[in-house]
């Protein structure tokens, strides 16, 4: 038999449709800094107690499980992992396991400024880091709170401290900061970052998502192309969830941090690219999710908690990787949003 008996002797997880899953986020919290509008109310959601939230030792007891699995890479997310109060010591004991894996973090960035070093001393391969706009009103409508100068201290903190590239994730809202895409692209290639816009995705609290509101991967390359920004296919997105441009020319071209930048788009919803996908998802109260859309979870948490042993853990995570559904239905009659928010899953 395979890799603690419960698979094949190639030792990947693998679904009916034959992908491998090599990719875990793991969210350490569901709790968060910001309110952004486009994912919760300004009150906030009702939080995991801390008791239902794993703890440090089923974390990382977990992760070394899913590495010996086959998972390669695991990315640290929330709600904000940084309001973990133990995230260097996560990221110290997840890189201290065998095979290492790649350790990255998404993050909204706001205490990022004071604590980038330690994070990057303690093994943190990459990160991303939300900025949706770089004026400080529109910040403020957009996640509630009055902290932009901090996420530009984070970001530039991030990158003193090694952490490169560093990516950006960008949210474009429609009647908000949806012609800022050009300003914002023009900010990164001066900087040095990468810069990589999201789709909007049916995963907000109010559950008032709109495919007809949300902006399109093509209106951003057309607002970019429009802006003077010349872009070129970068190569094959494989597993990434982004597809990649190489910005060639631009208005600013003098002032870029290379030669020729880049720039991505994660165009869950238009683009779909669930065929290649390879990541599976653990949220802060030990469930399972092998889709970020799924209605459905598997509960980790409670046999790992009444004493099962890795061998009984690992059927249970095979089993729910083996019935991964094809895609996740946007745009179908069949599809229903998740009860669940992104905060709460973990991106």
């Amino acid at each position: 038999m395979g890799i603690l008996g419960v698979v094949p002797s190639d030792g990947v997880l693998r679904d009916r449709f034959g992908r491998v899953a090599t990719d875990l986020r793991i969210s350490l919290t569901d709790l968060c800094s910001l309110r952004c509008t486009y994912c919760m109310p300004a009150e906030g959601l009702p939080w995991l107690s801390k008791a239902a939230r794993l703890s440090d030792d089923e974390f990382v007891r977990l992760a070394e499980l899913f590495i010996r699995l086959g998972v390669r890479s695991i990315r640290l997310t929330g709600g904000e992992p940084l309001v973990h109060p133990t995230l260097p010591g996560v990221i110290a004991r997840l890189t201290a396991l065998e095979p290492r894996p790649e350790i990255s973090l998404t993050t909204n960035g706001v205490t990022l400024a004071r604590s980038a070093r330690t994070l990057a001393a303690a093994g943190l391969d990459r990160i991303n880091i939300s900025v949706d706009t770089l004026d400080r009103e529109r910040f403020r409508e957009l996640t509630r709170r009055d902290r932009l100068a901090d996420v530009l201290s984070g970001v530039a903190a991030a990158s003193a401290a090694g952490l490169a590239p560093v990516k950006i994730n960008t949210v474009l809202v429609r009647d908000n900061n949806l012609q800022e895409a050009p300003q914002l692209l023009g900010w990164a290639l001066r900087s040095g970052y990468r810069l990589r816009f999201i789709e909007h995705m049916p995963l907000d609290a109010d559950h008032q998502w709109s495919r007809n509101a949300m902006v399109t991967a093509d209106e951003i390359l057309d607002l970019l192309t429009a802006a003077g920004y010349a872009l070129a296919p970068h190569g094959a997105r494989t597993h990434a969830p982004a597809e990649e441009f190489d910005v060639v020319d631009g208005p600013d071209r003098a002032e870029w941090a290379s030669e020729v930048g880049r720039v991505g788009v994660i165009a869950s919803v238009t683009r779909p690219f669930c065929r290649e996908c390879d990541r599976l998802r653990l949220t802060a109260d030990g469930q399972l999710r092998t889709c970020l859309f799924a209605r459905e979870e598997t509960d980790l948490r409670a046999p790992l908690r009444d004493g099962a042993t890795d061998r009984e853990l690992a059927a249970i995570i095979v089993a729910a990787v083996a019935e991964k559904q094809a895609g996740h239905g946007i745009g179908t009659a069949a599809f229903v949003q998740p009860d669940r928010t992104m905060s709460a899953i973990g991106g």
